[in-house]
């Protein structure tokens, strides 16, 4: 094994030829466009997965089975016409028809779907026996306030109480990766490190590691402490545009190839996030969707990914974000039972789909929310899927040489205030970059939104597209 990167054909090679299945994004630049239509035939066609089929991986510690697909409780679905009412119906319905069909790795957090999604879980969950799952949450202690032992101390007993549970399977230091002073400051020097070694022994943490998103240098220093915290397991980012090219794409993020290659070493299990990059590897341009498709009719864009990252042996689960039954149905088509992608679809990835991908320069939001709430209610992740959705599609509009621009111009501003309200839009943005050392991404987000708005406020100005 290479010491520093694996590269795609090794990665074969050391794992096995091995192995992308969630929904393209619904709110659209435009509505009733071809990606659109292709995804919603997907859906409309779609099968009921097979019960009992389920590809489980062995958690080496443990030895118990793990499935293969496991469900981010990142983006549960909303009741009808509410941005701030979850549907609980609906997320014990996707939990119970998700663990009927052999999913039992849960992930959550104090901080996702705006605080509420480890009682959503809870709720779920409380209806199953505790045997039958596994639940990973995370200590989120972002917010310099909960450095203080107490207080992170607080957030690890309140997770506890909020899933309905007196042990956690998996738990997670959340998003390292800023500095080492910032790891030092949420878990070392605070003591809550040592108080969380102390209750793994106990039992009451099962499993204990961390989620990585930032800088190698952090990586390096986090997990050669190996040797000293014994990690059980790391999340990382890892699909088939970032095993290469992450480094490319954002100066601050590293390649999946690396990180994998580090745990590989050292015999830690990998847990999978982002497989589709926040729906980005599902909702390609109409191109390269029609290109996958006509290599693989029968599955979906967005299974291609998901086989992907359950490809090495070293993966213990590969985890999704399903707001809609069509997503976990979708995905469990993938894993009900994964079927590994061949050599040949591998180079086809490599040498076709990741490199026309990196071409397209997006801006590159996983719709993560981890910039949220900004301060003067901008919603800057439906801003930019917003911004690369029409990219994708070819209809942003040009200007001067754009044969369309009339046509594109209206689309974007109308298509805009559909996705999002005008208190909510670019405009609003003061520049004060509370947000941007939130960003796993390291997108310049306030730069971003500037380039957005006098964008907007060009066409507004210039209907015609004439300098």
């Amino acid at each position: 094994m290479a010491k520093k990167k694996i590269s795609r054909r090794s990665f074969l090679k050391l794992f096995g030829a091995g192995t992308v299945a969630t929904a393209a994004t619904l709110a659209g630049c435009k509505k009733g466009n071809k990606a659109e239509q292709q995804a919603a035939n997907e859906y409309k066609n779609q099968v009921e997965p097979p019960v009992g089929q389920m590809t489980y991986r062995e958690n080496p510690k443990t030895k118990e089975k793990v499935s293969i697909l496991g469900y981010g409780m990142m983006r549960l679905p909303m009741k009808p016409d509410s941005d701030s009412e979850f549907d609980q119906d609906m997320i014990n319905k996707q939990i119970d028809y998700a663990m009927e069909h052999g999913l039992n790795y849960i992930d959550t957090s104090p901080v996702y779907c705006q605080g509420q999604s480890e009682r959503c879980t809870g709720i779920a969950l409380s209806r199953h026996k505790r045997s039958e799952y596994f639940i990973a949450t995370k200590l989120s202690n972002f917010n310099r306030d909960y450095w203080a032992f107490d207080k992170a101390k607080e957030m690890y007993h309140n997770s506890l109480k909020e899933l309905q549970v007196d042990y956690l399977d998996y738990y997670l230091l959340h998003a390292v990766g800023g500095s080492m002073e910032e790891f030092n400051g949420r878990y070392v020097d605070n003591g809550m490190m040592d108080y969380l070694l102390k209750e793994r022994e106990a039992g009451r943490i099962r499993n204990l590691g961390f989620s990585f998103h930032g800088k190698k240098s952090v990586f390096d220093e986090v997990i050669a402490l190996h040797d000293k915290y014994h990690w059980d397991f790391v999340q990382i980012e890892l699909n088939y545009l970032d095993w290469d090219y992450a480094n490319e794409i954002s100066k601050n993020n590293v390649d999946a190839s690396y990180l994998y290659a580090e745990l590989q070493k050292r015999g830690i299990p990998a847990v999978i996030m982002e497989p589709l990059l926040g729906g980005r590897l599902a909702n390609l341009p109409q191109y390269l969707m029609t290109e996958l498709k006509s290599h693989d009719p029968e599955r979906s864009v967005a299974s291609w990914a998901f086989r992907y990252a359950g490809t090495p042996e070293g993966v213990l689960t590969v985890l999704s974000g399903m707001t809609y039954m069509e997503h976990l149905r979708d995905n469990l088509l993938s894993y009900c039972p994964l079927k590994p992608l061949s050599e040949q679809e591998m180079r086809y990835l490599d040498d076709e789909i990741a490199q026309k991908i990196v071409g397209l320069e997006n801006i590159p939001c996983n719709d993560c929310k981890y910039c949220m709430p900004c301060p003067y209610g901008i919603d800057i992740p439906a801003i930019f899927v917003h911004y690369n959705k029409c990219k994708n599609e070819g209809s942003l509009p040009m200007g001067v040489g754009d044969s369309e621009y009339r046509k594109h111009r209206r689309q974007y501003l109308i298509s805009l205030e559909r996705v999002v309200p005008r208190e909510r839009q670019p405009d609003h943005c003061i520049q004060c970059g509370q947000c941007e050392p939130h960003c796993p991404q390291s997108i310049h987000i306030p730069r971003e939104l500037r380039k957005i708005d006098e964008m907007i406020e060009s066409l507004k100005r210039n209907p015609d597209g004439v300098a």
